[in-house]
């Protein structure tokens, strides 16, 4: 590896400087801790932000400053869907609408221009490598775990949406990961508990799942995620991430894909209850598998150890080959090296004369002005006979908000909801926020004389939610009821589906209901 310094003198050295190459772990932090700038010397060449490590894009810009003056190029990477999944914008809930409502406006102009914002604001954040598009169909409306983070269930407007959003992305400087091959959009489990299953044949595959990874190919996609998925047309005994048919066979060899494949978080009980926590990651790399992704839950100088030992280890054992393993490092390396070219010519472009600043602040600053733009294009309204008058409503309402179960992918710090928005355009707005185990039998009461606003999330999915709500429909059947998921199930005399639940898309509805527009600085 002549890209790659190695610095390391014990046994096995250069094979623990590979290993440690092919690790993308988190840590904790605002600052890089001293592991990690150690790890730098010793073949490290990646790390992985998540929410824990952002409070401001000034902070992030700082902390990946300081990781590159240790190793310059650092491959810096986070999961910023920039939809329900928001890393950067985690603490206030995304400026942008998310993939569901991009598919549902359908303008691939609009979503590259959408990826391309997005790109250029991580781009100045230092971060150069994003675990997105989700290029998944969601053929499956009950996917518990997926949902409004696809462009939709039709397979070319998920494939053309992925091209749009590779492109935007990686024309703002950050290299674009397509997840999570082969497809986990029609699917009952989520890969974090348990493996999932997809039951297709192979020309159902190749009609559906299939073609937005294509597509991303195709759009030049730097990297390429795998999913936990059993998919017994392709391999009937190994999860994708853990396959030789699936990564090498198809992904590489029949696909034509040269860039990096990285796993889906290697903890993830799909693999881990079945193969170990460093078989997994072993495994893997056997399949074809490049990077390493890890440090969601595990995010320490000993896991990285241990994975990093038991790689070497394997490949002692003769269960992985060294040429493999230099393979994949190598690859790494050649992500690392594009990146370091996007990051100089950004920031070439960015002085030339006569250019001026583009792309949003987040965190403590303004919103995106084309993400809420998109989440406006993104509402769709279905009324009953009458209910049109509804809109815009009178004078504050009372806000019943249906919190549905947590999802790990998404996260459970990440706000969302249509009452604080509403509150802050019509003063005198009152809510409420119901779980499972705490709806009233009346959730409507004490609100008489105020227009109701039911808001809940994948309404079809949550046999709980929809009692609830035909309780509040019963009491007051004047009331608006605002899905901010999969709006499968459309129910009462006014329905607002926003298609995701970030915080632009919770702004636009808010600014339907009320009539009122958001101030600039949103």
């Amino acid at each position: 590896m002549s890209d790659r310094s190695v610095r390391l003198s014990a046994p096995n050295g250069n094979l623990a400087a590979l290993a440690a190459a092919v690790l993308q772990p988190g840590f904790v932090g605002t600052v890089p801790p001293a592991w990690i700038r150690r790890w730098f010397g010793d073949g490290l060449g990646s790390v992985v932000l998540f929410s824990r490590n952002v409070v401001d894009p000034e902070q992030v810009a700082a902390l990946t400053a300081a990781l590159r003056a240790e190793r310059p190029d650092v491959i810096v990477a986070i999961d910023e869907e920039a939809g329900d999944v928001t890393r950067i914008e985690s603490g206030r809930g995304s400026s942008r609408p998310g993939n569901l409502a991009l598919g549902a406006v359908d303008d691939p102009a609009l979503t590259e221009e959408v990826a391309r914002d997005l790109g250029v604001e991580l781009a100045a954040a230092g971060i150069t490598l994003n675990y997105a598009p989700d290029a998944d169909v969601n053929s499956n409306p009950d996917n518990p775990v997926i949902g409004v983070r696809s462009f939709g269930a039709e397979p070319s407007l998920v494939a053309r949406h992925t091209t749009a959003w590779v492109r935007g992305l990686q024309s703002g400087g950050v290299a674009a990961c397509a997840k999570h091959f082969p497809g986990h959009g029609d699917t009952r489990v989520d890969s974090h508990h348990d493996l999932p299953r997809i039951s297709a044949d192979r020309a159902r595959l190749d009609a559906v799942e299939l073609a937005p990874f294509r597509a991303a190919v195709a759009a030049g996609v730097q990297a390429v995620m795998t999913g936990h998925l059993l998919v017994p047309a392709l391999d009937p005994q190994l999860p994708a991430t853990l396959s030789g048919r699936i990564l090498s066979g198809l992904l590489r060899e029949e696909m034509g894909f040269n860039g990096v494949v990285v796993t889906d978080a290697v903890e993830m009980r799909a693999v881990t209850d079945r193969y170990g926590f460093a078989g997994a990651a072993v495994r893997a790399l056997a399949a074809g598998a490049d990077a390493i992704c890890v440090g969601g839950e595990h995010a320490d100088e000993e896991t990285a150890r241990y994975l990093r030992d038991a790689i070497v280890d394997a490949v002692v054992a003769g269960e992985l080959p060294e040429e493999r393993l230099a393979e994949a490092a190598k690859r790494v390396g050649q992500l690392a090296a594009w990146t370091v070219a996007a990051r100089a010519a950004r920031l070439e472009a960015a002085t030339a004369p006569g250019t001026t600043a583009g792309g949003a602040s987040t965190g403590g600053g303004a919103g995106s002005t084309v993400g809420l733009a998109a989440a406006r294009r993104a509402i769709r309204v279905t009324t009953a006979t009458g209910g049109a008058a509804a809109l815009p409503l009178v004078g504050p309402a009372h806000v019943v908000e249906f919190e549905p179960p947590h999802n790990i992918a998404i996260g459970a710090e990440t706000p969302w909801g249509v009452a604080a928005p509403l509150a802050a355009l019509v003063p005198g707005t009152t809510s409420a926020r119901y779980a499972e185990t705490a709806v009233p039998t009346e959730p409507t009461a004490g609100a008489a004389g105020r227009p109701i606003v039911l808001v809940v999330r994948d309404l079809h999915r949550h046999g709980w939610m929809r009692a609830a709500v035909d309780l509040a429909l019963a009491a007051r059947p004047d009331a608006v009821v605002v899905e901010l998921g999969v709006p499968a199930l459309v129910t009462g005399p006014v329905h607002v589906a926003t298609h995701g639940a970030t915080r632009a898309a919770g702004l636009a509805a808010a600014e339907l209901l009320s009539g009122a527009a958001v101030s600039p600085g949103w």
